[in-house]
């Protein structure tokens, strides 16, 4: 049965969201991702944006690391042990961060020189790695002896963006130099840390993730074991800045045990990491006490604490959290690694559960808070998505603490990860998005090929092409905007269960035409009412849109403009504006106004913006 709940932002429809379940009722996981580099992306929303990837994005980043700042010459001085150390003590990751973009792009668009430019990265990576093991070109040039005293330096963040990038060059070639590098720095971690030797809390997460994807690509389980571990030591008074400053255990997510968590706190990406940390140590350690934490943790950020736009992290000063329905939006923070990190861990959510609610709010994440974050023209990037700007708050080619580009520089070219999934008994269609995807299911290829004009169209044209007869459902995601829709099988209306959010398709054969046609009225959506910023205002959606105003299209008295009861709505074709969108014109009483996506905004002259709107009765 379809069931209601209000949301910060809005009243929306999720599946099955409300309902106690005891230890023994949660599953574990029981979905496998399709991998990117099995999806054939061929659409007109995501296709271009894939190429200005590999034209614009990575060579911004490619030309900051080498030319405009010194991240890259850190490694090269730290190989020769003298020169000095220029940025923040975190800048490697940033590194790590671009060349695993890079690697996911080799994998679906191979490119000689992209290669070879990522082996000189690695070169000069694997040169600054000291003996024993440890690399950190912070702490090489600027003393050794300083290392591993304060856990807020990053030292292990970095060794996990490293991990993430050398498992990824691994897969995309087959070059395992950064592999060798990054299993020497795991292992010399575990000797200083572990059981029976020196505590540590890491200040930033990430590493425990990391550790995850090193023990799955080496088989060897005591990288699993260091990042449960690592989780385990949470709450128990042992984190410290060692003489450089007080540890704020809100902050660093160090007031209790992972296990007993129910609230979110203090810094949103490092809580984003945390948590794809414990579902993955969960899943292989069939924790399921991570589960019922992650359960109510889930609830905390999507039912209090989460924008419209899928964006959470409302505050400036600790780049996190502050109280349950504190969503300013001219001050809203919402950093775009922090919506990346929803994706991240609702795509792992959905994996344990087999529910669409997670997907419902990665789809969110993805289209609004994340893609805001990269220009249309791929060469600028937004650290910060505010919901309302005065028209002086824009993009940048790059930032001195530039986590937010190199983070949109490896999603994007992954964004395949997220269409298809696996399971004993079905295949899941999770994302819409015109693809061919090959993947092998109970030992036969299985061909699985994707139309659609979406998010601007709700119409999906899905076949699946087996070698021979093939048992398994097909589990078709339902989004939780969509409140009408038509499922057919070769032109035939099909009535289907519907499960967790998917329409469950049982009957269905080798070659068959199903088409999925969902309604996408445009929504006007309210606020919950404790969320006080947003009391006498409404928001305008679209399928898995939101949209905004901004002045340049709505000049006239744009602080003055409001929707009431009796607004009518025209959605328009623009093929030549903002790249190609479907916008939407409004008559309001005496006012028009023109909305366009809010991931479009600031892409033309500077004015103001805001995606909650005036509304008077």
């Amino acid at each position: 049965m379809k069931k209601y709940i209000v949301l910060p932002f809005v009243c929306l429809a999720f599946w099955g969201c409300s309902g106690q379940k005891t230890l023994t009722d949660v599953p574990l996981k029981m979905i496998d991702q399709v991998d990117f580099s099995h999806v054939r992306i061929q659409d007109d929303f995501w296709s271009p944006r894939l190429n200005r990837h590999i034209s614009a994005t990575l060579p911004v980043c490619i030309d900051q690391i080498e030319n405009q700042t010194g991240r890259m010459q850190n490694f090269v001085n730290a190989a020769k042990g003298e020169g000095e150390h220029s940025g923040i003590f975190f800048d490697d990751s940033d590194v790590y961060k671009a060349l695993e973009g890079i690697a996911y792009s080799l994998i679906n668009n191979p490119n000689p020189e992209l290669e070879k430019k990522a082996d000189e990265w690695i070169d000069n990576i694997a040169a600054a790695q000291q003996l024993d093991g440890y690399i950190n070109t912070f702490y090489t040039l600027t003393g050794l002896d300083r290392r591993w005293k304060n856990m807020d330096k990053h030292e292990m963040y970095c060794a996990g963006h490293m991990i993430e990038a050398a498992v990824a060059y691994y897969q995309a070639t087959g070059k395992r130099k950064l592999l060798d590098v990054s299993v020497r720095m795991a292992d010399h971690m575990m000797e200083l840390f572990g059981p029976g030797k020196r505590h540590w809390v890491p200040g930033h997460e990430e590493i425990e993730l990391a550790l995850v994807k090193l023990y799955q690509t080496t088989n060897q389980p005591k990288y699993l074991d260091f990042a449960n571990w690592l989780l385990e030591e949470r709450g128990h008074g042992h984190g410290s800045k060692g003489n450089e400053g007080k540890w704020d255990p809100s902050y660093y997510q160090d007031v209790i045990p992972v296990r007993d968590l129910t609230d979110i706190s203090g810094h949103a990406v490092r809580c984003m990491y945390l948590y794809c940390g414990m579902a993955d140590v969960a899943a292989l350690k069939k924790d399921t006490g991570y589960i019922a934490a992650l359960d109510r943790l889930w609830d905390d950020v999507v039912l209090r604490n989460m924008y419209v736009t899928g964006g959470i992290g409302s505050s400036k000063h600790n780049e996190g959290f502050t109280e349950d329905y504190d969503l300013p939006n001219l001050d809203a923070y919402c950093e775009t690694c922090a919506s990346v990190g929803m994706v991240y861990w609702n795509q792992r959510m959905n994996q344990l559960t087999g529910d669409s609610k997670y997907v419902d709010v990665l789809e969110r994440s993805m289209y609004n808070g994340a893609l805001a974050g990269v220009s249309l023209a791929g060469d600028r990037f937004f650290y910060v998505n505010p919901l309302e700007s005065n028209g002086d708050h824009h993009r940048q080619a790059w930032y001195g603490c530039a986590c937010c580009p190199s983070q949109i520089s490896r999603f994007l070219p992954s964004i395949g990860n997220y269409v298809y999934g696996t399971s004993d008994k079905a295949l899941w269609v999770n994302l819409y998005m015109g693809n061919t995807t090959r993947i092998m299911s109970d030992g036969q290829e299985i061909t699985l090929k994707q139309e659609t004009d979406y998010p601007w169209d709700g119409e999906v044209r899905l076949s699946v092409v087996t070698e021979r007869p093939f048992k398994k459902e097909l589990r078709i995601r339902i989004p939780g905007w969509c409140k009408n829709y038509i499922l057919s099988v070769n032109d035939n209306q099909v009535n289907v269960p519907v499960d967790k959010g998917y329409a469950v398709l049982k009957d269905w054969k080798s070659g068959d035409r199903i088409v999925l046609k969902m309604d996408m009225p445009i929504e006007v959506v309210s606020a919950d009412p404790r969320v006080k910023q947003d009391i006498g205002k409404r928001a305008v959606q679209r399928g898995p849109l939101v949209y905004c105003l901004e002045e340049t299209d709505n000049s006239s008295d744009f602080d003055n403009i409001a929707l009431t009861p009796s607004v009518s709505f025209e959605v328009k074709d623009d093929p030549r504006k903002l790249g190609g969108i479907k916008s939407i014109d409004a008559v309001s009483g005496n006012q028009k106004m023109s909305f366009i996506p809010y991931y479009a905004w600031d892409n033309r002259e500077a004015g103001k913006m805001k995606v909650w709107i005036d509304y008077k009765e």
